[in-house]
């Protein structure tokens, strides 16, 4: 059957989009969930004849109990890989446990530089001359696990927030899949906090 995806989203889902065009990882993207209902993502899915679902953490007592509720849609699913693409939801020690490094995020900055939800804006007032966009496995704290991909992107003298994102969204289209493929593949190799990538990418 090979591997069962599900991306994570909360928004507009530009990088689902980037993996749903990517042919060697949409036959294996099996649900999108949503923390909100309503956003482009979804249509996004439901466009491909993926399964779309909205898990709201409201009316759950603790981000525990939210935790386990994504966590158990996604295995009644035979989820085995889940890709976080601006999901903007923290969960707890029990989704990682159940999909160890089997979790992908993406982050548009170098971490750990500038970890959260503003990494654009913090790179740009902090006046670095160097960003860029980071894929790496999660664990349990935010913007913190073991680095796969990262790569740089210059920061210009006039660049602003408008200038600068449509900059990082264009690598992090690249580099998401990318990490994605290789997940696939089997051909990331974890040893503590070094990842390597095994090998060439197949050729089709």
């Amino acid at each position: 059957m090979g591997a069962r995806i599900a991306v994570l989203v909360s928004g507009s889902g530009t990088n689902l989009q980037a993996l749903l065009d990517d042919g060697a990882i949409a036959p294996h993207i099996a649900v999108v969930l949503s923390d909100r209902p309503g956003v482009a993502a979804l249509d996004r899915a439901s466009r491909r004849d993926v399964e779309a679902i909205v898990l709201e953490p409201s009316g759950r007592p603790d981000r525990d109990a939210y935790t386990d509720a994504v966590r158990d849609a996604l295995l009644e699913r035979s989820v085995d890989t889940v890709v976080l693409a601006g999901y903007m939801r923290v969960l707890g020690a029990s989704f990682f446990e159940a999909f160890a490094d089997r979790v992908l995020n993406v982050h548009p900055a170098l971490l750990p530089s500038f970890p959260g939800a503003h990494a654009v804006a913090d790179a740009l007032d902090w006046g670095v001359k160097v960003t860029g966009v980071t894929v790496h496995l999660v664990d349990e704290q935010v913007d913190h696990g073991p680095i796969v991909l990262q790569e740089a992107i210059e920061v210009r003298d006039d660049d602003t927030w408008e200038s600068l994102e449509p900059r990082v969204h264009a690598v992090e289209h690249r580099l998401l899949p990318a990490a994605v493929r290789a997940l696939l593949d089997e051909r990331v190799a974890v040893e503590g906090r070094i990842v390597r990538i095994i090998g060439r990418e197949p050729t089709t």
